[in-house]
């Protein structure tokens, strides 16, 4: 299949799977995708059969995109990936801590969540497995979908600054030379910036603005690496 996709479009550059599993699908209570729901709670990365067509992508020199749970990465994405140095990764959205200040809204609806602590715990699991992705020199990230760790990140200051630094911390580690902005835009504002788990989103031109002030300090090279030059060279643009 994989050649017959590569014959039909010599623009085809890579694979994209939605693999976040952490059990069976609870309705989104869980980091757990709807996508993943065919899979009945099992972890493809995990997967001997997802191993053996994973191994397939190097031959056809095509790219894979990682969409996964921060545990994923700790407990099977680190391990996998290890084992392929020369298949090109790129971990999804900031490699989706979940709700770290918890929901955008308290349970009336309409109150907006005051809370400025982030739940640490969360965060463990993220570093842990971010740090574990960022020593393999294979491996990119996208900076995208980020109010899925933060729903409603735009409605306040303070959620906004803890935002920019999850930002920050994810191109410490893995350089601006492995980073990359993307817009993930579809549907509108809110669905594309936090998967359904809040009602509000920034428009492009407020993204793009937030983008300039999280990059705040970088050289200008590195700047145009995040918006462009790491994308170009990870997914062979011309």
């Amino acid at each position: 299949e994989l050649q017959k996709l590569t014959q039909a479009s010599p623009k085809l550059r890579g694979i994209r799977w939605i693999l976040d599993c952490v059990g069976k699908f609870q309705g989104g209570k869980t980091a757990t995708h709807v996508a993943t729901s065919r899979h009945d709670g099992i972890d493809y990365l995990k997967s001997p059969k997802f191993e053996r067509g994973l191994a397939l992508l190097e031959k056809y020199n095509l790219s894979f995109d990682l969409q996964c749970a921060p545990i994923q990465l700790v407990e099977s994405a680190a391990v996998l990936f290890a084992k392929y140095p020369n298949l090109k990764v790129c971990i999804d959205h900031l490699g989706k801590p979940r709700t770290i200040l918890g929901d955008d809204l308290l349970e009336d609806g309409t109150t907006i969540n005051p809370n400025a602590i982030p739940d640490e715990k969360e965060l463990e699991v993220w570093r842990k497995g971010m740090k574990a992705m960022a020593a393999l020199p294979n491996v990119h990230v996208k900076l995208s979908m980020m109010g899925y760790a933060i729903p409603g990140w735009i409605r306040t200051n303070e959620r906004k600054a803890m935002l920019k630094s999850l930002v920050r911390e994810t191109i410490d580690l893995f350089g601006p030379n492995r980073c990359m902005v993307a817009w993930n835009w579809h549907v509108n504002g809110a669905v594309s910036d936090a998967d359904n788990l809040s009602t509000v989103g920034p428009d492009a031109v407020e993204l793009l603005e937030m983008f300039m002030w999280f990059f705040e300090g970088y050289e200008k090279e590195q700047t145009e690496r995040l918006f462009a030059g790491t994308a170009k060279e990870f997914y062979r643009l011309e």
